[in-house]
């Protein structure tokens, strides 16, 4: 529709515009596009607009006719974000939308992106990230991506996330499958597999719990494909992020750090050297311009997923079931009681050791709730010395539309009787926790 210079030029008018406004009926003003969102690099949203359009067939390629999840960053990469999946009502008449239910039975018109037009429109908006689901509008019952998503917990590095990485390689060759790499652009590293929009999002999970299972087996010591964070050890492959209604970031997206880091796509025989922080707003640009898009022939490549279902049956053969789901989904049919192994009563004939956790922090922003960690463990001097690498539990907590941090401590090496009791987190700022008392008190009431 619009020429990138175009797209650029008018976004720029429209913020000049925007500000001559502004100040002429609010007072003097910082211009909206000249607003920093990376204090520490000083880059502006203008800035982050112009790194999009720089890499636009790339960044378009990922979402390109998708519905989009929005996660808007309005105080900056710095600020809090929240996550609007409902298009704006005030939107341009030539962006598209669709529909698209939800496993609550919820339903939302969501934005489609088409061009740079689109993808500068919801820049404008805060989006610093892009974050589309594994569907084209035309069929949004059966994903034609498997994501897998690798995360390393406590203790484990970058190159451990990259040993994993080939691991999954080698077993999506064996499937028959081909894996595009990149990095997530925080500690760790997406692989997307493109296949037939053939299977439900169901059996695509069942297909991702399966190939982690696999890489556990093959890589013990590096590799867990355990829900609950108290029971893994290693890189954690997230075989949830192939559930419907779970979006990871897509490629050329920019993630919230300090020096604006990006989820770049790499060649495989890039991922061996390869470090995160090389990849930012302001070292991509040249990359795509010299080396062009390592993942353009994504879409060319879709595969089946009949053999990594053949070994979730084997697997379900063997006595594995089904492993739990994401807390706001309904309980699914073999999944086990959906409740961490600390908490959970042991009804089983081989009971399972429940541990010893603490809640010491809940808050919108990581950095207080790190700081509260460290309040903590100033206070407990003693029990904190006793404390293994893996014994903090850092979760990235995802609500209908918020996200917060909580902090939990394993005491499972420290002496009961020194063990501090549970008190009231520090910070205590919990958004999900009024939904979840009503939630609680409806199924009383039913």
């Amino acid at each position: 529709m619009f020429s990138q210079k175009g797209v650029a030029c008018f976004c720029e008018e429209r913020t000049n515009q925007r500000a001559a406004l502004d100040r002429g009926t609010r007072g003097p003003r910082d211009e909206p596009g000249q607003a920093l969102f990376f204090e520490a690099d000083e880059l502006s949203k203008l800035d982050i607009l112009r790194y999009y359009l720089s890499v636009a067939p790339g960044a378009l390629a990922g979402i390109q006719d998708r519905p989009l999840v929005l996660k808007r960053f309005v105080s900056g990469a710095e600020g809090e974000a929240f996550y609007q999946k409902r298009a704006p009502t005030e939107r341009p008449p030539w962006l598209r939308t669709i529909t698209l239910s939800f496993p609550s039975g919820r339903t939302a018109e969501e934005v489609v992106i088409d061009d740079a037009a689109g993808l500068a429109w919801i820049i404008n908006l805060g989006c610093i990230e892009l974050h589309p689901h594994p569907v084209r509008s035309g069929d949004l019952d059966h994903p034609d991506e498997l994501r897998v998503d690798l995360d390393p917990g406590p203790g484990f590095s970058w190159a451990d996330v990259r040993s994993v990485a080939l691991e999954v390689k080698s077993l999506l060759e064996e499937m028959g499958l081909r894996g595009w790499p990149k990095t997530s652009g925080s500690r760790g590293m997406h692989v997307n597999v493109p296949i037939q929009p053939r299977w439900t999002f169901g059996e695509v999970r069942r297909s991702a719990l399966a190939l982690s299972r696999a890489v556990e087996r093959r890589a013990p010591a590096l590799a867990s494909s355990k829900w609950w964070k108290e029971e893994r050890h290693g890189v954690f492959l997230d075989y949830n992020q192939n559930a419907k209604d779970r979006t990871t970031c897509s490629a050329y997206s920019v993630r919230p750090l300090p020096d604006a880091r990006v989820s770049t796509p790499l060649h495989w025989h890039e991922v061996p050297d390869c470090e995160p922080a090389d990849f930012t707003v302001l070292t991509i640009p040249k990359r795509f311009a010299e080396l062009g898009d390592p993942h353009a022939g994504i879409d060319t490549t879709p595969g089946s997923l009949e053999k990594l279902l053949e070994l979730a049956a084997k697997d379900e053969a063997a006595g594995l079931g089904d492993a739990p789901w994401p807390p706001h989904f309904r309980k699914m049919e073999g999944e086990a009681r959906r409740v961490t192994p600390s908490r959970a009563k042991s009804t089983a004939k081989k009971p399972r050791t429940k541990m010893p956790l603490v809640v010491v922090a809940n808050s919108p922003n990581r950095d207080a709730a790190l700081a509260g960690l460290e309040r903590w463990k100033s206070k407990h001097a003693q029990v904190a010395r006793l404390l293994a690498v893996d014994d903090v539990l850092v979760d990235s907590m995802r609500g209908r539309s918020s996200t917060w941090t909580r902090i939990r401590v394993n005491l499972r090496h420290v002496p009961e009787g020194l063990r501090p009791p549970q008190e009231a987190p520090d910070p205590d700022d919990d958004p999900a926790r009024e939904w979840r008392t009503k939630r609680a008190s409806k199924k009383k009431d039913v």
